[in-house]
């Protein structure tokens, strides 16, 4: 090995980094999909109310079933897709040169549709399926982050899966 593929291999502490990285944004990933999951609780029973806690607020949550259940379960997968990308981390960074901006782009990722998937359930008609200029600025927002997401998602899924073919043993 010359001294140039050297200097473009990965360190541990590279790893490190983007790994405590990824675990404490995964972290507060689930955390945010664990308090949706309340949220879904108190749609579900039509008031906010939580044993052993005394004491209840009748109030029915905005939204629907898909849009809480999706907020929830959004938290729960993308948390744990981060937590999952650490433990594989030290595997992709034999391929990958810059494992940290693979890190940070899956936060990135991460955040922007669970942020997105969070919008619907407080904003009527807030899917983010598509842009609709003038008539929904909730959906319209929501829209954009799935968009980075997904665009983000796909770029890094491409590079990790050509990199991965092409790496040599």
């Amino acid at each position: 090995m010359n001294n140039h593929q050297e200097a473009i291999l990965t360190t541990p502490n590279q790893v490190k980094k983007s790994q405590r990285l990824l675990i404490g944004h995964g972290a507060l990933v689930l955390l945010f999909g664990f308090v949706m999951g309340f949220g879904f609780l108190f749609f579900l029973i039509g008031e906010i109310s939580l044993w052993p806690i005394p004491g209840k607020i009748d109030y029915q949550m905005p939204g629907t079933y898909d849009a809480w259940r999706m907020a929830h379960m959004e938290g729960i997968t993308n948390g744990l897709m981060l937590w999952i990308l650490a433990a594989v981390l030290p595997v992709l960074s034999e391929w990958v040169k810059r494992i940290y901006w693979v890190a940070v782009t899956m936060v990135v990722v991460a955040w922007t549709i669970v942020i997105a998937s969070a919008i619907d359930p407080f904003f009527p008609e807030a899917r983010g399926l598509s842009f609709t200029p003038q008539s929904n600025f909730a959906s319209d927002v929501a829209f954009f982050l799935f968009y980075i997401g997904i665009v983000a998602v796909c770029v890094v899924v491409v590079i990790v899966a050509f990199r991965a073919f092409r790496a040599s043993d």
